[in-house]
């Protein structure tokens, strides 16, 4: 019996690409090849994929990469950090303009535009960043292989309309490296957001479950009592305050899709412009023609969620070093901040 279990449907609840998940063979196992052994503990696990993930050193025995003839021992533990990512079938290399924010032999760090799909999915087959980055790495080495190219490194994403800063791995060693780190939970992320409201305090903590909404399956619902959904925790602290939203700086403890936009809304200040969680109307404040013209403005100039992934840190898979990279709000968001705090000095005026 594994240790840790997830259903489907939680294990997709995540912006973060590998799972772990622990085994633990009890005294009586007998000698048995490690790929035969995980195809008969993870449902949709295949022989080739399991192989694949054991010569890129994503299953540990006793914490140390094995060959694939590995034979499972009484009282050996097996852990393997298993990809999320959809299956598909082929990534074409598209001809993508990318904002590479840096890059060395192992890392690939992507600023990511909003608007933009991470990796090919139903009804998102080309135009992705991974369409882009396959183009891009064919380009540096048009000898790369082309099985390498689907789902090249990916080991987290960010949602369609939320811009920033996105990291690749580049080889093996780096992608499990940076799995490990992404499911440990101790890469830094940091996201500024546009909310509505005016929040009480200057900073807090959000602690809820974060699953699929049991009826609309698009949507995700924040499960305070923990009843569905996995452990989502998100750490904030207003920066700036424009009477009827504020700008505020989240952390992140956890990953799950959708985090931030549905803690935000969970506790009453939905993100700015999100349509999928009603921050696409006027939330706060009273409804005149004024007023209610200059939302409308807003919303033309920045027509998706509020959301940015501003800082990115992780322990280098080579160096050891930390490092830390930080973009720039992009340009919807600055204009948006910049219209309200014009809004603002006009009602002091007043």
């Amino acid at each position: 019996m594994a240790d840790e279990t997830d259903n489907i449907e939680d294990r997709e609840s995540s912006d973060e690409l590998y799972e772990r998940f622990v085994f633990n063979a009890d005294k009586g196992q007998e000698p048995y090849r490690i790929d035969k052994f995980l195809m008969n503990r993870i449902d949709g696990a295949t022989r080739n994929k399991l192989q694949q993930a054991i010569n890129s050193g994503l299953v540990l025995v006793n914490g140390k990469e094995v060959k694939q003839n590995y034979k499972i021992k009484a009282f050996d533990q097996i852990i393997v950090y298993s990809d999320l990512t959809p299956e598909s079938t082929d990534i074409v290399p598209e001809n993508i303009p990318l904002n590479i924010h840096y890059e060395d032999d192992d890392v690939i760090i992507v600023n990511k535009p909003a608007g933009m799909v991470v990796h090919p999915g139903s009804g998102n087959y080309t135009g992705t960043l991974l369409n882009g980055i396959a183009y891009y790495l064919q380009q540096k080495n048009p000898s790369i292989n082309e099985e390498a190219l689907p789902r090249f490194g990916l080991v987290h994403r960010i949602d369609k309309n939320t811009s920033g800063l996105l990291v690749l791995a580049k080889t093996d060693k780096a992608m499990r490296l940076l799995a490990k780190q992404f499911y440990d939970h101790t890469v830094k992320r940091e996201y500024i957001a546009l909310v509505w409201g005016d929040l009480v305090e200057d900073e807090g903590t959000i602690i809820a479950h974060v699953g699929r909404n049991l009826r609309f399956r698009k949507l995700f619902e924040a499960y305070p009592e923990g009843d569905h959904g996995k452990e989502a925790i998100t750490h904030y602290n207003v920066l700036e305050r424009f009477n009827y939203v504020t700008l505020v700086r989240c952390v992140l403890e956890t990953g799950r899709t959708h985090q931030i936009r549905v803690h935000m809304k969970h506790i009453g200040h939905p993100l700015f412009a999100d349509d999928f969680y009603g921050g696409d109307k006027i939330v706060k404040g009273t409804i005149f023609s004024k007023y209610k013209q200059f939302v409308d403005n807003c919303f033309a100039i920045c027509s998706r969620q509020a959301l940015h992934a501003k800082t990115l840190g992780f322990i280098h898979p080579s160096t050891g070093e930390e490092i830390n990279f930080e973009t720039e709000l992009p340009d919807d968001m600055h204009q948006v901040i910049e219209k309200w705090r014009g809004y603002v000095k006009t009602l002091k005026k007043e």
